[in-house]
């Protein structure tokens, strides 16, 4: 199927900007961390790949003055960087909302880890998308305050240390797609139920006939829900494909951004008995997903939670995100702004003052000497 690009998706800016907002926002929390607010330009030169920069740090910082406030440091004439008060004032918000929210964050990572094949996911998977279910990045490191008697730590069949959901007895985990469907009286929650997905198709996009007639058929199939066991389902099967579909829905949904780097989900294949090539689930769904080729990378993103937004609950952090992506653009204005003074200063006069002894001279009638 050809990819066509939809201006609409494209322009939003919370998911394009998500993306250069997530080593700012490393760096900000490691300032915020420190006890005086500031830091050295010698703390973090050299961690560039830790905060996900790939240039000098120093000047990754400096194209976010709206952010990073530079001075000159009280030895050697350093460079140091601490944040502005307006980074500040976001700051305190996003820790009143890991606060209140709590709750939710914990109820997403316990999803999250349910929707796996063993109800058991690696840490480093569960480090890997934090940024994307809108965890702190302190969020495993404080068990007691975060977590609750449902989890527990444990050690994966290859050693490596993972986090484990145990479920109430008798508890049904519903999904967003079977929540919506309950409240709209299409769905009962009776086996083998169908349940279609709702579709948005973009503007010049169009499928063909027999596209159109599998794509009829595969919305009357039964509903798998990803939180319910998969082991009987042939992969071969449009039924498969169906959970499959449904899995990726459902994982969006609990993103704050309602999307993800296509290329972050190979690391959860084997976890969540997703296909080989699941991301073809992407592209064969166009209705459902959309695919942006900003960025120099491939982002999916959730159709429904921008064109119905009422049917995906908005994740607690977003409106930070926002306001710290809002902050990030004032950065663009402050260095223009400089440049233009720069420019001015550095203008030289068009009109320079004579030189005196050539002023005299001319007064002298224009006598010159030989």
């Amino acid at each position: 199927m050809k990819w066509k690009q939809d201006p609409y998706f494209e322009s939003i800016e919370q998911i394009h900007k998500s993306l250069e907002l997530k080593p700012i926002i490393a760096l900000k929390n490691f300032i915020a961390r420190e006890p005086s607010g500031s830091i050295p330009i010698s703390a973090v030169s050299k961690r560039g790949l830790e905060f996900d920069i790939h240039i000098n740090v120093a000047r990754f910082m400096r194209q976010y003055p709206s952010i990073f406030e530079e001075f000159t440091g009280p030895l050697y004439n350093l460079p140091w960087f601490r944040l502005t008060q307006e980074a500040v004032e976001i700051d305190k918000e996003k820790r009143r909302v890991y606060e209140e929210c709590r709750d939710d964050l914990r109820e997403g990572l316990r999803r999250f880890i349910l929707m796996s094949r063993e109800k058991a996911l690696h840490l480093k998977i569960i480090k890997g998308l934090e940024w994307y279910l809108g965890l702190p990045s302190d969020f495993l490191e404080n068990p007691e305050v975060n977590l609750d008697g449902s989890f527990r730590f444990v050690e994966m069949e290859d050693g490596l240390k993972g986090l484990a959901v145990v479920k109430n007895e008798g508890e049904k985990v519903l999904t967003v797609l079977q929540r919506n469907a309950i409240k709209r009286g299409v769905y009962s929650g009776e086996p083998n139920e169908a349940i279609e997905f709702p579709l948005f198709p973009s503007q010049g996009l169009r499928l063909r006939r027999k596209i159109e007639d599998w794509l009829i058929e595969f919305q009357r199939l039964p509903y798998v829900s990803p939180y319910e066991d998969y082991s009987h389902l042939d992969p071969s099967t449009d039924l498969a494909e169906k959970r499959v579909v449904g899995f990726l829905h459902e994982l969006l949904s609990l993103f704050v951004d309602h999307t993800v780097e296509r290329k972050r989900l190979l690391c959860l294949k084997k976890q969540f008995g997703l296909p080989q090539k699941v991301h073809k689930a992407f592209e064969r769904h166009p209705r459902m997903f959309y695919l942006s080729l900003k960025n120099k990378t491939c982002t999916a993103i959730l159709k429904e939670a921008f064109r119905s937004k009422s049917a995906i609950p908005s994740h607690p952090l977003l409106n930070v995100r926002k306001r710290y992506i809002k902050l990030m653009k004032q950065s663009g204005r402050i260095l223009k702004s400089r440049r233009v003074t720069n420019r001015s200063v550095d203008q030289p006069n068009v009109v320079k003052d004579l030189d005196p002894d050539y002023e005299e001279d001319c007064k002298g009638g224009g006598a010159m000497a030989d």
